[in-house]
């Protein structure tokens, strides 16, 4: 029990610990903040305030007012309950799609940095093939092909087009922490491969992984939101996408009324993503260990 209490109590100054380290820098951690209601709202908020399932002819396309915050769409239904309802599968994707590709771009990186050689030629020069890639109409075509209406199986499409660029950076920084020391000494007492790079190389390149893991996410989103906007990604109506594209179809870009159908989709992915880029600003706190023995 009393094992059980002190796990508890240094997990609990760990984390205050970092609280007070993110705080340090108020407009990432304002950033965290509005993540975090983002992803509570897109997860939780259709249960709490669920979208209309019926049209509302003496509101269609009105402005923001005290009844509707951000106003009403072509059918008068509320566009902030449809912003709410439509930012879950954004969310996930990005999230997955983001951590997917770090995972593949950091192992490939890494692993070929490391080992260099004709091993690390190989891989580069399918790196550098797949870079020159256009990437928007190859998902266009794969969307074509497959049915992709599963977020794990569009997280997993994005992932495998997204990778490359980061596995060079991966590999740019790796190659600069093999010249350390330490990982000299431990390839000399012959620690084995993977444990050198998962347990003594990237460690010491958490700040940068996590940035990265954040910039992925944005470009999931785009990719995305893109992909529903041109119509080649059946999700649900209350998508952000889907609202977009919905909205510019019925004409909302010739209608000064009609103009909220656009921006209150807009001004969600906006949102989402300036509080994912404003975060990543605290990160090098928590991550940077001679940050971390100051407090």
């Amino acid at each position: 029990m009393a094992a059980v209490v002190e796990v508890m109590s240094g997990t609990a100054r760990e984390l205050g610990k970092t609280l007070r380290l993110l705080s340090r820098n108020k407009i990432g951690f304002a950033g965290l903040l509005v993540t975090l209601l983002v992803v509570f709202m897109s997860l939780a908020g259709p249960l709490i305030w669920p979208p209309e399932q019926s049209a509302n002819v003496a509101d269609i396309n009105q402005g923001p007012s005290q009844k509707h915050w951000l106003g009403t769409d072509f059918q008068g239904q509320d566009n902030l309950l449809k912003v709410i309802s439509g930012g879950k599968e954004i969310v996930i994707i990005a999230f997955l799609a983001g951590t997917l590709t770090t995972l593949l771009a950091v192992s490939v990186g890494a692993f070929s940095a490391f080992i260099g050689g004709w091993v690390d030629g190989l891989l580069m020069e399918v790196v550098n093939v797949w870079l020159t890639i256009p990437k928007l109409p190859l998902l266009a075509i794969l969307a074509t092909m497959l049915k992709l209406n599963d977020v794990w199986l569009l997280a997993v499409i994005l992932a495998l087009i997204q990778w490359p660029g980061l596995a060079r950076q991966v590999r740019s920084q790796i190659l600069t922490l093999k010249k350390r020391d330490y990982v000299e000494a431990a390839t000399m007492l012959d620690l084995g491969t993977g444990n050198i790079i998962f347990r003594e190389m990237l460690p010491n390149m958490m700040s940068f992984i996590t940035i990265a893991l954040i910039f992925e996410m944005t470009h999931a989103i785009y990719q995305q939101t893109s992909l529903v906007f041109l119509g080649l990604v059946p999700f649900s109506g209350a998508n952000w996408g889907v609202m977009i594209e919905l909205a510019q179809r019925k004409g909302a870009l010739f209608a000064p009324t009609a103009a909220w159908s656009l921006l209150a989709p807009s001004l969600a992915i906006i949102l989402f993503q300036l509080a994912l880029v404003s975060f990543a600003r605290s990160l090098d706190e928590v991550f940077n260990p001679r940050l971390r023995t100051s407090v």
